[in-house]
């Protein structure tokens, strides 16, 4: 063998004959496409979202605690720090349950053709980007008036 690669690449048939089987190709070959990378947003978003859900336990086991305990934690949530981690909880919230419905509709057989998989991942994309943005225009709305 000219080199220790090729001794992962030898497999056998059922017969007992070697065969040499390719590697998966490695993050230098491989381009990702559009579906593994909403696969890995997806992902990413759920931690996200339970992480932010953290921060709302935290803020209501100081609420629960009483006016002292719930002054800092608003204190930190009304920073631009919290404001910026609460958008980002929501943008993955919402990002998080697009991608949800998407998997049950292909878990009912719908949306498998490539054309329908690419629009559906674009669809979540766009969706939670415009639902984020309307639920903070909302809110900031609802708060001003």
């Amino acid at each position: 063998m000219k080199d220790v690669r090729d001794a992962l690449m030898i497999g056998h048939r059922t017969d007992g004959t070697l065969v040499k089987r390719p590697l998966s190709p490695h993050m230098q070959i491989y381009r990702p496409q559009l579906t593994s990378l909403l696969s890995i947003m997806n992902r990413v978003t759920g931690i996200a979202v339970s992480v932010g859900t953290l921060m709302l336990v935290w803020w209501l086991a100081a609420a629960a605690a009483g006016p002292t305990a719930y002054a800092q934690v608003q204190g930190f949530v009304g920073s631009p720090v919290g404001l910026f981690v609460m958008f980002g909880w929501t943008a993955s919230l919402l990002y998080h349950l697009l991608g949800g419905l998407r998997h049950l509709a292909w878990d009912a057989g719908y949306g498998f053709e490539l054309t329908s998989t690419h629009a559906s991942g674009w669809l979540a994309v766009v969706g939670a980007i415009v639902l984020t943005v309307v639920v903070w225009g909302a809110g900031l709305w609802l708060m001003r008036g």
